[in-house]
């Protein structure tokens, strides 16, 4: 392996672990806040972010060092550089370090965006591996962005005493989620102070005593501490070299695969952020999977990407699998719909969680009656924990008859996945 930095890459060290770490620290934050509604009586919580980065710290290294653990008792070589194909399957390593194999896997991953007027200074313009590393949050930030990533760091900074903007190009929040969803978490933000303005676009920024003024919209601008970059990441293939080889990259920089991974170079295979394929962890690792399979002459079945499990971590959370309502109709898919709110269930009530939907898409079959689950979408309390059974329902391509029979524990969030998919037939508890 080569690696020019540390094993486990972006999502261990500057993505979806301590950006995980911090929104719990938000959730801890809020949890004691509103503790007295409990019975608890504890003061106005107050917030030493520097320790949450420590903790952040020592929650990735523990993990880095597990990791470094189970490729030595594996005798995976780690090289330290970085590295460029040839031809003939020969990789050049920086440090002068010559590789030659069977089979090679490209895995270069990706880096954060910005856009123009927007440079990277760490001080006023910052990207999500800059916003990690802060041991102090500022006061006020303009998130440019409205995705999975720009919701999540604005949900935690707002939580924890931030006033912050988002600013986002498109005409909803977290595109490509479904409408209803989507209609939650915006509701949510816009109670909890936090100024959406979509279908804007950013036009620079002007620093002056210790803010910026980020111009947007027509004429609009906001004038904030720090500029929090949630624009995307881009594949990391500017040095991949590839001369005198048959792998192609196209216009956008991703590495040109088929559905099993293979790169045009016989025996090339490249997973991850490098490709264009969902940019998330558990898919690259699905990705390596599947090369493998290949490599050892096991069954190899490609993802299916459409029905990938997505998770959302800000407040309230978001965990869907399968297509939107909207995208499902426009597929030309002959769909209905049950949706229920969490305010009828027991557990939530119980937790004072009670913010959001279950709604559940299903193909109408020749008869009229619901058939097969196509798609899944859950905001609110654990979202991203409880949605599970309803991706493995869509990826079982399993019926609502089917689903409907099965019990669920009593009281348990999953109860409402239940209701949901039983109200089809009529017969759901709160339908």
């Amino acid at each position: 392996m080569v690696e020019k930095e540390k094993v486990g890459g972006t999502c261990l060290h500057r993505g979806c672990i301590p950006a995980k770490e911090f929104l719990e620290t938000a959730t801890v934050f809020r949890t004691v806040a509103g503790a007295k509604e409990f019975g608890v009586q504890a003061d106005q919580p107050g917030l030493d972010f520097a320790t949450s980065q420590a903790r952040k710290q020592k929650v990735v290294d523990q993990l880095w060092k597990g990791l470094q653990g189970l490729m030595k008792s594996r005798k995976i070589t780690t090289v330290v550089g970085t590295g460029s194909l040839h031809k003939n399957k020969l990789v050049k390593v920086d440090d002068g370090t010559e590789l030659k194999a069977k089979h090679v896997i490209v895995a270069s991953g990706s880096v954060p965006r910005t856009l123009p007027g927007f440079d990277v200074d760490g001080k006023y313009v910052l990207t999500s591996d800059e916003m990690l590393a802060l041991d102090e949050l500022p006061s006020s930030a303009a998130v440019i962005g409205g995705g999975a990533i720009g919701c999540e760091f604005a949900s935690m900074m707002s939580d924890l005493g931030t006033q912050v903007t988002i600013l986002e190009v498109l005409p909803k929040l977290l595109p490509g989620c479904d409408k209803d969803v989507v209609d939650v978490v915006a509701r949510s933000f816009k109670k909890r102070g936090i100024d959406v303005r979509t279908g804007v676009k950013v036009d620079g920024h002007e620093p002056a005593n210790g803010s910026t003024t980020v111009r947007f919209g027509d004429g609009d601008s906001v004038t904030v501490d720090a500029i929090v970059m949630s624009v995307g990441r881009r594949p990391l293939s500017d040095n991949l070299g590839l001369d005198g080889t048959a792998v192609e990259v196209d216009d956008r920089g991703f590495v040109v695969v088929d559905e099993y991974c293979h790169t045009g170079e016989e025996g090339v295979f490249a997973v991850g952020d490098v490709i264009n394929t969902p940019q998330l962890a558990h898919v690259g690792y699905a990705e390596g999977i599947l090369v493998m399979n290949q490599l050892l002459g096991e069954d190899a079945v490609p993802v299916e990407y459409g029905k990938v499990p997505w998770a959302i971590y800000c407040h309230p959370e978001v965990g869907f699998a399968g297509p939107s309502e909207e995208a499902a109709r426009e597929a030309g898919l002959d769909v209905v719909v049950s949706k229920h709110r969490w305010g009828g269930n027991g557990r939530a009530l119980i937790i004072g969680d009670t913010e959001g939907l279950v709604k559940v898409i299903a193909e109408k079959g020749p008869d009229g009656t619901p058939g097969r689950l196509v798609g899944v979408h859950s905001v609110g309390p654990w979202a991203t924990e409880g949605f599970v059974e309803g991706w493995l329902a869509v990826n079982w391509e399993a019926t609502v008859a089917e689903v409907a029979h099965l019990i669920h524990p009593h009281p348990t969030l999953s109860e409402t996945f239940g209701d949901t998919v039983l109200a089809f037939s009529g017969r759901g508890l709160h339908g």
